[in-house]
């Protein structure tokens, strides 16, 4: 049996990738030595699948950004703002596209979730007159890393993101057809594929869209798309990769792609290895995904040759393959560098080195040769079932003691509305930021000094109130309307939060990549999660002491702390969020009662744990909004309760966001060009709403008419009234310099159109 993976993290164990794209960008490293430093890399990630002894090494899956990105800018697809860069190297026009170009004021493009993942990918946009052709320094740069592989010995599965699915993934503007355009990228694909067959033992065509409720077109065209590149691959078997969930309706369609081989994510679509073992085509082989890609502890491997058993022997061996349910890009690299972390939990971990060797070990488990190395790793699990770590009598009664009363507000947002305005005195159209300020190099300096002992915790915390202090006073400069304490205490809206709670533990290199250079350190759930006390009031009250306007209390909310952590994989998912859910409850309940009128509950990562097919995404909807109203709905009328939602798309879901009965919401809606508000022309939306006028992710500063402009457009379809002006997401990322000039330019566009609003009423 072949075993492989879908792909490896790009990021190095020690976060070279990161570091040398910021030394790149900052104009430390050229291009040159960034690219020595991903060769570099990418033959240290096939080592590790070549000496964990999986059968092939995956190339393609190593991008400097994105591999959406990378597919675009492959097939020529750049839209015309960055026209003037094609000559460019291929590397600064993917950065331009990805990040904007602050000194041509030129905005970047869209980005959003990769399906129901963290991880961001860039936004391709398709206009009028584009015609795909392969561009062939990047073609080049994957046929290298082919022949680079080969070199060492290795054999090699090419990856390659699925025509249907990129497709899928892009926007088409000014109202274009984007399947105008498949036949061309169809022979730019054949072209690619061609070349790569020559190189590869393999290639892996991905296609997630498989799982999803696909669009008609999509659906007639998938089979020719297959047929075209099957052509010309020629002798090269073709691997179609889903993943994500259940294929379901497109079970069908996949059969019939007449590919070689078909991988089925088994973690996710356990329930349907059954039904595509009885009707595999005769001549396809079957991948099973039986090692989780998406979380951190290691495989029941009893179980999962369990689950393979059925297949090999219906099949046999020959025709099974063994993989990762998707590309581990979204796992730590290596546990073994855990080295702060309690063994005993330790032992209940794999991350991708060791996710490629637990396919090794089912392999051999299968195949009747484990011998005591898969008593030892079962031995592992029961220790962590029969642990003291994992469960608290308490929590559970608690859980089960909730009632419905404890989900609802007093009274509904119109009453509420009233109240708030009363006691807030707020202007037209208030102005206020997401919530973190730059995190500079004096505050990660000062935090790790205290982590390590070399600052006293009086002396820290004396630290961050002077940070807080700066902050309340660059906002009161501005002249927002809500201000924020600026979050200086918090490594991440996710760690620090567990961080406080028990029920969690930390990793110290346990970083994925979220975009770009941007990577986290997601904290893992490994028993029953409760709050031992107040985790932010203090410092909400510290900065609420400096100022007469309102101070926002800050926190990240259930859903979000559980789709940015790993979870514990031995209790359902939403009774870990109900847990999350009282704890939070505990904390806003403290904030009122210290006095703090706004609370903000972010759920940025509300969508992103949505199921991807259609049919199962009401029960996760169901009790996502069930677990943010139990965290929100125990204030009194005039506590405002605020969320934040970035990056995802949001016209399916707005009737369970109003569901959630925040009172306020603001969304990333700047680089969309404020198309999501689209949808409140449709839907009756009662509650305030704060559309992002400028996009955080890009070091660009956008001009006071920009944001103007985007305010008119959100003005078009919403009320004044419900209108907050805001950024797309937290500062944290930004620099000083140009956070606040973006922000006096937020102010002076926020100005402008209360006196536009003004004028137009008299």
């Amino acid at each position: 049996m072949e075993t492989h993976v879908l792909g490896f993290p790009r990021i190095g164990a020690a976060r070279e990738l990161k570091f040398a794209l910021e030394r790149y960008w900052r104009g430390d490293l050229t291009a040159t030595a960034l690219k020595a430093i991903g060769r570099e890399l990418k033959l240290r990630h096939w080592a590790h699948q070549r000496d964990a002894g999986l059968s092939l090494v995956t190339v393609g899956d190593f991008s400097f950004y994105d591999q959406v990105l990378d597919m675009a800018l492959m097939l020529s697809l750049v839209p015309p703002r960055f026209a003037s860069w094609q000559e460019d190297n291929a590397l600064d026009l993917a950065f331009r596209m990805a990040r904007g170009d602050a000194a041509s004021n030129t905005p970047a493009l869209d980005m959003t979730k990769w399906f129901d993942t963290n991880y961001h990918y860039i936004v391709p946009e398709l206009s009028p007159g584009m015609a795909a052709q392969l561009r062939e320094d990047v073609v080049l740069e994957l046929l290298e890393d082919a022949d680079l592989a080969r070199a060492h010995g290795l054999h090699t599965k090419a990856v390659l993101l699925g025509p249907i699915t990129f497709m899928t993934l892009c926007r088409p503007i000014a109202g274009l057809d984007r399947w105008t355009l498949l036949p061309g990228v169809l022979s730019a694909y054949a072209d690619l594929v061609r070349r790569l067959a020559v190189r590869c033992k393999w290639i892996q065509l991905d296609e997630p869209v498989l799982c999803m409720d696909m669009t008609p077109d999509a659906q007639a065209f998938f089979l020719t798309s297959c047929k075209e590149l099957r052509r010309a691959a020629g002798d090269c078997p073709v691997l179609l990769t889903t993943y994500f969930g259940e294929l379901g309706e497109n079970l069908t369609l996949a059969l019939g792609s007449g590919c070689a081989a078909l991988h089925l994510d088994g973690v996710r679509a356990r329930q349907e290895i059954d039904a595509v073992v009885d009707r595999l085509p005769q001549g396809m082989r079957l991948s099973l995904g039986l090692v989780d890609g998406r979380n951190i502890w290691k495989t029941d491997l009893v179980q999962a040759r369990t689950l393979a058993a059925r297949a090999v022997h219906k099949l046999g061996q020959d025709r099974v393959m063994l993989g990762s349910s998707c590309s581990l890009l979204h796992c730590p690299v290596d546990v073994t560098l855990e080295t702060t972390l309690p063994p005993e939990i330790t032992r209940w971990m794999a991350f991708a080195v060791q996710k490629c060797q637990e396919l090794t070990l089912l392999r051999q488990a299968i195949e009747g040769t484990a011998g005591a190395a898969l008593a030892e790793h079962s031995a592992c699990l029961a220790e962590r079932r029969a642990s003291p770590l994992v469960q608290d009598p308490a929590v559970r009664q608690r859980v089960a003691a909730v009632e419905p009363a404890m989900l609802q507000r007093t009274s509904p947002v119109q009453l509420r509305k009233a109240r708030q305005r009363e006691v807030l005195g707020l202007p037209l159209l208030p102005t206020t930021t997401i919530g973190s300020f730059p995190q500079t190099a004096e505050i990660r300096k000062a935090r790790l000094a205290h982590r390590r002992g070399e600052m006293s915790s009086e002396a820290y915390e004396s630290f961050l109130k002077e940070t807080i202090a700066q902050v309340i006073a660059q906002q009161e400069a501005l002249g927002l309307d809500v201000l924020v304490h600026g979050e200086s205490e918090r490594n991440d809206m996710v760690e620090y939060f567990g961080q406080m709670l028990k029920g969690f533990c930390f990793t110290a290199n346990g970083w994925v990549q979220s975009y770009g250079s941007r990577c986290v350190k997601p904290p893992v759930i490994v028993g029953d999660v409760s709050r031992p006390g107040p985790m932010t009031v203090p410092w909400i009250v510290y900065a609420q002491s400096l100022t007469q306007k309102p101070v926002k209390g800050m926190l990240t909310g259930p859903v979000t702390i559980l789709n940015w952590s790993f979870v514990r994989d031995d209790v359902p998912r939403e009774d870990v969020c109900r847990q999350l859910a009282l704890a939070v409850r505990d904390e806003v309940q403290d904030l009122e009662r210290a006095g703090v009128s706004i609370i903000q509950i972010d759920e940025a990562a509300f969508r992103e744990g949505m199921p991807l097919a259609r049919a199962a995404q009401e029960a996760y909807l169901s009790w996502a909004v069930e677990c943010f109203r139990l965290a929100s709905a125990g204030v009194r009328d005039e506590t405002q309760i605020h969320t934040h939602m970035c990056y995802s798309e949001f016209d399916t879901i707005i009737p369970w966001i109003a569901a959630m009965d925040a009172d306020v919401i603001s969304i990333e809606s700047s680089r969309s060009s404020m198309t999501l508000l689209d949808v409140f022309t449709e839907f009756e939306f009662p509650y305030d709403i704060g559309p992002g006028v400028y996009d955080i992710h890009s070091p660009r500063v956008p001009a006071v008419e920009e944001m103007a402009a985007l305010l008119r457009k959100a003005l078009a379809v919403l009320p004044a009234d419900r209108v907050w002006v805001n950024p797309d997401c937290g500062l944290k990322t930004r620099a000083w310099p140009e956070t606040m000039a973006a922000l006096a330019n937020m102010v002076a566009a926020a100005h402008r159109l209360r006196d536009e609003v003004r004028a137009q009423a008299s």
